[in-house]
């Protein structure tokens, strides 16, 4: 059974899904705050001398979060790591029945768990200096508004509580130099290391059956990253660069085969493959039995599932927005925002067949 970081998709989303809630929970929080008495000739000052309360709100939905995502972290990782192992024991079933048994991987899930953890370690931090910093800053916008006579109190509370809805959490960026908002570096992060988890397990597997050779799929929309590897075979480990091994027949003993290769797995990882959102999947190759599939026809580009991902983002923005509304009419009128991206996202689904992912589009609550 192939195995790819998409295998683990669903477990880098539940634990992104749970920042998320508590992004949601802020601002229900800070909305709250400001809306009560905002129409109170001391409205400033009561919101001033609010400060320290709702910091400890703050800080009680920083700790139940950094708890729960601790133990969700964890969970996924082994669950990862158990499915990888699982998709080795497939492929290896029908050829080395003996061996098929799933290597307990502790120590590797404990590493790379809490790497995961550390990683996101300084998101709690940058989730309360942010959530404080955007409260102070709408209490004092608000309050120069109306003396300038340029809005309401209200209208400029909702101004600004709705910029920060529109970029949430922010200011998390990678090794590269790419800023993220703070759901998508989790996710990313979470991705990068239970797809990690999957592949090393099912890697690991296959070299202690001694199997040292892996084919790649084809994935249609591929990235520019991952084509140069498409359909191609890779050794399971050891030096890089193209070349050719002779290796036994997989089910004939005695029969040598020759197998030219296009490099080792290590080498086009290092190069981008099965990057955290790859949908490319590597499997066994086994010499004189395996094939190399035929092409497939994509049913769009990249560049349309990455539109896809900004739509996605857009209706999950917008949807904060409508958390995010003081009054009925913002919330109208972000509703109806929501309701066109929705629109876009169909659009682009039929016109492309790529798949609509509509857990993509929701906004997880805190529960």
């Amino acid at each position: 059974m192939p195995v790819s970081p998409a295998m683990a998709e669903d477990l880098a989303a539940a634990v992104a899904d749970l920042y998320e809630a508590a992004e949601g929970a802020l601002i229900e929080r800070i909305r709250q705050a400001l809306a009560e008495g905002i129409d109170s000739p001391v409205w400033v000052q009561l919101k001033l001398a609010a400060v320290g309360h709702l910091q400890t709100a703050i800080e009680e939905v920083i700790a139940a979060l950094r708890v729960d995502a601790s133990g969700a972290v964890h969970k996924a990782v082994a669950e990862a790591y158990e499915r990888g192992a699982q998709a080795a024991v497939v492929e290896l079933g029908a050829i080395a029945p003996t061996v098929a048994a799933i290597p307990p991987g502790t120590q590797t899930v404990d590493r790379l768990a809490q790497a995961l953890v550390d990683d996101t370690g300084p998101v709690h931090l940058r989730i309360l200096r942010q959530t404080m910093d955007v409260y102070r800053h709408v209490v004092a916008q608000t309050a120069a508004a109306p003396a300038l006579g340029a809005q309401t109190r209200r209208q400029a509370a909702q101004a600004a509580l709705s910029q920060f809805a529109n970029r949430g959490i922010t200011g998390f960026v990678d090794s590269r130099g790419h800023a993220w908002d703070m759901r998508s570096y989790v996710e990313m992060a979470t991705r990068s290391v239970v797809g990690r988890a999957a592949i090393e397990a099912h890697t690991d597997r296959l070299g202690a059956a001694g199997v040292e050779l892996v084919i790649v799929s084809q994935t249609p929309e591929e990235c520019e990253l991952c084509r140069p590897w498409e359909r191609k075979i890779l050794t399971r480990a050891g030096a890089p660069g193209a070349g050719e091994v002779v290796v036994e027949h997989a089910t004939e003993d005695g029969q040598l085969v020759t197998v030219r290769t296009a490099g080792s797995l290590p080498e086009a990882r290092s190069a981008g493959l099965l990057h955290p959102n790859c949908r490319h999947s590597v499997s066994a190759y086994m010499p004189g039995v395996s094939r190399v599939p035929k092409p497939q026809a994509s049913r769009g580009t990249y560049e349309d599932t990455q539109r896809q991902r900004y739509y996605e983002r857009q209706i999950r923005k917008w949807k904060r927005r409508v958390a995010a509304s003081l009054d009925d009419s913002e919330r109208t009128a972000a509703n109806a925002r929501v309701r066109a991206y929705q629109a876009r996202v169909r659009e682009l689904v039929a016109d492309t067949g790529l798949p609509r992912k509509s857990h993509r589009e929701q906004v997880e609550t805190a529960r």
